[in-house]
């Protein structure tokens, strides 16, 4: 047996015209010719344009912009999450504030720009693809070409004597390709006095798993528009024993897309049983939530059964598409406001925004109706809130709390009467109390009248007033918020066929192997074995090597004596055939 290296020498050029078709087509790229400038009409100048736009390169270049594109949207407040956050920051950012709003950069995601780099990497995508799946079908329902005339100029190469019938070693080398999942079939070669040979194809998921990661990229882009276009998202805080239904209405906040009908809102309710908390009692991790949990009844539809659920973090109520997330929780102190005669005029348990992460929180107590001075008069009340559930004591530092759970709540008042000024028409935060319209209660001192509160203790107005009442009932409260985004299902599959297509694109290699059985003029066959890959690689040499140890097995080195009329051939080993590497590898 014997084997031929590659020559030293040999030009690109010349190697491609060796190979011919044989050579071809392992790549569904279209060829990229520059276009003839100086003769460009208004027609040809567009259509260098869409050849650009649909280029691989160019929809790389536009997924990186959109990529970076999107680091503003995560840095920078968004008008559609939090438009206090956006006013705050003009607030704070004087110079920075206008320029930003000028670029849109508090709107990233339904942007002029951002969606110009979307739109465009859409249509890039889809006239990169179209192109190349025809092209890969045709493959597909086509052959792998003959073998070329030089089967030495391939980068893996090996040949051997046998003494084999030619029609027997190929219809041995089709049955073993073929048992190793290659499309063999036997063909003329493709320059003409080379004879008959065997050729072979594998590795056809590489070019499947590229469209399919292209492919996927396009699916993910529609799921993400029209789940920007049909989202809603909506807020809302529940008390102990409060319930929620799906309707407009009954939202705190709400937000959706440009295209969301209010009928799209799925038909369920559900009412917050009771809130769990525990907290981590000591070491480094002191307050870390260990339950974290809104117990609730829900139904499905108008008339629907009551069921049962835990809401935790990261742990949903999912409803007819829509799904329920636990964001938040707090405390909402019982208080009871009496007039100057004792009279009941307001018992509530007011909800309190945490400002920390140990449950410290502030709010407003506003009294509307029912409320008469010493006069007689109808006046409103207002009281600053703050609430600390874990009170460090007097002298032990700030009003602070020291731990999430309620082991010493104490509750802070600030007291003042007047107009609440709810009936102008402007719209209010419930948690904050407006004062342009109100006066001071005031202590001995003539300062602003406040006290802190344990629960049961009240706080008697000055003057006869009133008093206040901290109850020692005390609920906590839950935020939820309610999403409704059709398309996440479809990115998510879109996400997973995208990482499954780039890892076959990747590590899948497309190779074709040759095999030529021609008989020499001393009687014995000549039996040469060669493979090509799309991109250089060690597994075609390697594979090759395992393929000709195979055929060498059903088409043995002939007998030494029988190669004694070739002297190169005499000399060579009759072991198993070595594959011979390209030009500068090492065998």
């Amino acid at each position: 047996m014997s084997k031929t290296e590659v020559p030293e020498e040999q030009s690109e050029q010349g190697e491609q015209s060796d190979l011919g078709a044989a050579g071809a087509q392992l790549s569904t790229a279209p060829k990229e010719d520059a276009p003839n400038l100086p003769s460009l009409g208004v027609i040809g100048w567009l259509r260098w344009f869409w050849r650009q736009l649909t280029s691989m390169r160019v929809a790389l270049i536009l997924l990186l912009l959109l990529s970076l594109g999107a680091i503003p949207g995560s840095l920078i407040p968004q008008s559609n999450v939090d438009e206090l956050k956006v006013q705050d920051f003009m607030d704070r950012h004087t110079t920075l504030g206008p320029i930003y709003d000028k670029l849109q950069l508090f709107d990233v995601y339904s942007s002029v720009w951002f969606s110009a780099i979307y739109i465009l990497l859409f249509v890039s995508l889809i006239g990169c693809i179209v192109p190349r799946t025809w092209q890969f079908v045709g493959q597909l329902r086509g052959r792998p070409p003959g073998a070329p005339k030089k089967l030495t100029r391939l980068p893996a190469y090996v040949t051997w004597r046998t003494d084999a019938e030619p029609e027997q070693v190929h219809a041995t080398a089709l049955a073993l390709l073929k048992e190793r999942r290659f499309r063999a079939h036997t063909a003329g070669s493709d320059t003409s006095g080379s004879g008959t040979s065997v050729a072979a194809e594998k590795g056809y998921l590489r070019e499947a798993g590229n469209l399919l990661f292209h492919v996927a990229l396009i699916v993910m882009l529609i799921a993400f528009a029209a789940g920007q276009l049909f989202k809603s998202e909506g807020g809302k805080l529940i008390m102990e024993g409060d319930g929620f239904a799906n309707t407009l209405s009954q939202y705190d906040d709400f937000k959706s897309g440009s295209l969301f009908d209010s009928g799209e809102l799925a038909p369920f309710s559900f009412k917050l049983d009771d809130f769990e908390g525990t907290y981590q009692k000591s070491g480094p991790n002191r307050g870390t939530p260990r339950t974290y949990r809104a117990n609730v009844t829900y139904t499905e539809g108008a008339d629907g059964p009551e069921k049962k659920k835990a809401i935790e973090v990261n742990k949903p109520l999912e409803v007819d598409g829509s799904k329920v997330y636990l964001i938040g929780h707090g405390y909402a102190p019982t208080v009871t406001v009496r007039d100057p005669k004792g009279k009941v005029v307001y018992t509530a348990s007011v909800p309190l925004l945490p400002i920390d992460q140990n449950g410290t929180a502030t709010g407003a107590i506003k009294v509307l109706d029912g409320y008469k001075n010493k006069s007689g008069k109808k006046e409103q009340l207002g009281f600053n809130a703050f609430f600390v559930p874990t009170f460090a004591g007097e002298g032990k530092g700030q009003m602070f709390s020291q731990f999430p759970a309620p082991d010493f709540p104490v509750l802070a008042l600030s007291a003042y009467h007047g107009s609440l000024g709810v009936d102008s028409g402007v719209p209010q935060n419930v948690y904050q109390l407006d004062t342009r319209k109100m006066t001071k209660f005031k202590d001995s001192k003539g300062e602003l009248f406040k006290k802190r509160l344990l629960p049961g203790e009240t706080m008697k107005l000055p003057n006869g007033a009133g008093s206040i009442t901290f109850e020692k009932g005390m609920k906590e409260w839950a935020t939820f918020q309610i999403s409704q985004q059709p398309g996440s299902g479809w990115a998510l599959g879109a996400a997973i066929a995208a990482i499954a297509g780039l890892a076959g694109s990747l590590f899948i290699q497309r190779r074709r192997v040759w095999v030529r059985a021609v008989r020499g003029a001393d009687g014995v066959t000549v039996v040469e074995m060669a493979g090509l890959g799309r991109s250089e690689s060690a597994k075609v040499p390697e594979e090759l090597s395992d393929l000709a140890a195979l055929l060498h097995e059903k088409a043995p080195s002939a007998p030494e004596s029988a190669q004694d009329t070739d002297p190169e051939a005499s000399s060579a080993s009759d072991s198993d055939p070595d594959v011979v590497p390209a030009e500068g590898a090492e065998k």
